[in-house]
């Protein structure tokens, strides 16, 4: 066999559910069948199909009301509280637009498209955030229609482009600098977001930042609401945070000190990180919101300045665990390897258009026999997909039963956030259906995709 990573450790009973990964309705019954929301898996791929992903709207709601309550009962006394914005970008639709909000949250959108989908849901604008590296014209033009609550700039020259739409329309436009504060989060370097070698924000070390804050501030057609700072994501370590939290404090008074403005927000942004394999321990949000709290007292209180309003952006934290994604076994070959052994490869009915974070990031996912019990021994096996890459890999090392074989269903926790978001068409093969499921229920929030779709933009 061949060997598996050191972090993997051969489990004592491969049936077994890891608490720490799946959504909290997630169970396997007497026969080994896996039940979310209190429907069987057998169902779920009988009524819609594999490959899918499936979401636990219990799941997803409670995770969203304890960002609320956490950062809300850590920030209370220092600032009247916090702002949670959910972070569209890590996987939106209506439903989870409108969900999140009747929890208490507001929406990050980082488009024109997510923007839309915020407002489809009812959302109103002004508890929107818009963000952006690159915003067009016309983006910017129709978050000031429909009165965003905030644009965040990414860029020396958006103050004045923001400042020249909001004047044609005659209204003020409300933003927050996005700034670089400098931290290498500990992350994968294609999602760490605050080292300056990238093209997000405005630095601090060289006082960019601090030149487009005084610019904003020249132009009476904005109002600066605050700065603004995103370190990375899937990060686990809170130093990051509490240095970034220090650095823009800095900033912060330096704005009061030299142009007498009493900034009244500080978004610290999110990137907090979920359990996706065994190894994983994110912080319990209840702890992360209280060691920012305290770093955000310490730092406002030497540099001598009030607690702004704090703002929050968790995206995969609320979505991530609460979605599996279900898939049925096609072909399973074992390959020998040359140092000896052999590696298992399991073939599913998805693949890198489904979930290439594996791909892009190394990423690491842990799966299931979801559709029946095995008595057969533990096997280290590979789940792959059905495109035309040797790169096309789901799970990259996990330990499954002997007897996997054709039309099983498998199942791959945490796979919420930014699998969706990031999936494409790759080899014409139609993306899944989003289904929910809830108290005994599911119904499908994104349909899947037909060869008819994919037919229909191809003008011949």
């Amino acid at each position: 066999m061949a060997p598996a990573p050191a972090w993997l450790r051969t489990p004592d009973d491969v049936n077994a559910l890891l608490p720490g990964l799946w959504a909290r309705t997630v169970r396997r019954g007497d026969d080994g069948v896996l039940t979310v929301g209190g429907v069987s898996v057998l169902d779920l791929a009988a009524e819609h199909g594999t490959a899918a992903y499936v979401l636990d709207e219990a799941d997803l709601r409670e995770r969203a009301r304890a960002h609320v309550t956490a950062f809300d009962e850590a920030f209370r006394d220092l600032c009247g509280g916090a702002d949670v914005y959910y972070a569209g970008k890590a996987f939106l639709s209506v439903a989870v637009a409108r969900w999140v909000h009747e929890e208490g949250l507001r929406l990050d959108t980082t488009t024109g498209g997510e923007m839309a989908v915020g407002l489809r849901a009812g959302l109103s604008a002004a508890d929107m955030t818009l963000h952006g590296n690159n915003k067009s014209d016309a983006e910017i033009d129709r978050a000031l229609s429909h009165g965003i609550g905030r644009i965040v700039l990414d860029s020396a020259d958006e103050p004045a482009r923001v400042a020249a739409l909001a004047r044609a329309r005659g209204v003020r436009a409300p933003v927050m600098v996005r700034v670089n504060v400098g931290v290498e989060a500990h992350t994968h370097e294609f999602i760490a977001t605050a080292h300056e070698d990238q093209k997000f924000g405005l630095a601090l070390s060289d006082g960019v930042a601090a030149g487009v804050v005084a610019d904003v501030l020249s132009r009476p057609e904005l109002e600066l609401r605050g700065l603004h700072s995103h370190i990375g994501s899937q990060i686990f370590d809170p130093a990051g945070f509490e240095i970034a939290v220090r650095r823009l404090v800095g900033l912060h008074a330096h704005v009061l000190r030299e142009h007498g403005t009493a900034l009244p927000e500080m978004d610290l942004g999110g990137g907090f990180g979920i359990a996706y394999a065994s190894t994983d321990r994110p912080m319990p949000v209840a702890d992360l919101a209280a060691r920012l709290a305290a770093t955000m007292a310490a730092e406002c209180a030497a540099a001598g300045v009030d607690v702004p309003r704090v703002s929050v952006e968790p995206g995969r934290a609320v979505v991530g665990p609460s979605t599996f994604t279900l898939y049925e076994v096609g072909t399973v070959k074992p390959v020998r390897l040359d140092g000896g052994g052999e590696r298992r490869y399991v073939s599913v009915d998805g693949g890198m258009s489904d979930n290439v974070r594996t791909a892009l990031y190394d990423a690491d996912y842990s799966c299931t026999l979801a559709s029946r019990a095995s008595d057969a021994p533990p096997v280290l096996a590979r789940v792959v997909g059905k495109h035309c890459e040797s790169g096309d890999i789901v799970v990259r090392d996990e330990f499954l039963p002997g007897d996997v074989r054709r039309g099983d269903l498998l199942a791959v926790p945490g796979t919420g956030a930014y699998c969706r978001s990031l999936s494409s068409q790759y080899n014409h093969v139609p993306r899944p259906p989003v289904v929910s499921v809830r108290d005994g229920a599911s119904r499908v929030l994104l349909r899947r995709e037909t060869e008819e779709d994919l037919l229909a933009l191809d003008l011949g």
